[in-house]
């Protein structure tokens, strides 16, 4: 009768884990394919704030614009927007909401799921212009918040992209 070997059974890879793998690493290998670290700081920067823009189906059109028109890798940008899908989802209804009080000012049906309803059995028009003018204010919101919070990310990264950059330019005297 043949013995079995007996290993361990390997433990469930952890979030940390795939974290490293799908996320870090790729962004790492970056910085060894030629990115710069000012270059990879602006990429992840723009993908955030394209990530999170409360226009369902834009982030991808405006994340592969960006990282075309500035020559920067258009995988990457992707990568980190699309990472922030569930976060866009989140933001999106109080965006809108936000949006609508900015624009209406109390002139008009406040954002709400059941007034939305009844506009659209009602009367599309009144619907379109409510959420036209809750995603042109949701713009202008997500647009003002994004200038401060992708010049943070960008001047907050490039130090710590260009660490890394050399750390891994220096070679390894443990080979």
């Amino acid at each position: 009768m043949p013995v079995l070997p007996t290993t361990p059974p390997s433990a469930p890879p952890s979030s940390a884990g795939w974290l490293r793998r799908r996320v870090v690493d790729p962004l790492l290998d970056l910085l060894k394919q030629g990115l710069s670290p000012s270059q990879l700081a602006l990429t992840i920067a723009l993908g955030v704030a394209f990530g999170v823009v409360p226009v369902l189906g834009a982030t991808s059109l405006l994340s592969t614009f960006a990282a075309l028109r500035l020559r920067l890798n258009v995988a990457a940008m992707l990568l980190v927007s699309h990472l922030l899908s569930p976060v866009q989802l989140l933001l999106l209804i109080p965006l809108l909401r936000l949006g609508a009080r900015l624009l209406i000012k109390g002139h008009g049906p406040e954002l709400t799921l059941a007034k939305l309803r009844y506009l659209f059995a009602h009367d599309w028009s009144g619907a379109a212009q409510l959420l036209w003018k809750a995603s042109l204010g949701a713009l202008l919101i997500w647009a003002l918040a994004m200038v401060p919070i992708g010049l943070l990310l960008f001047y907050g990264l490039r130090p710590l992209f260009r660490r890394i950059a050399a750390r891994q330019a220096t070679p390894d005297s443990s080979l």
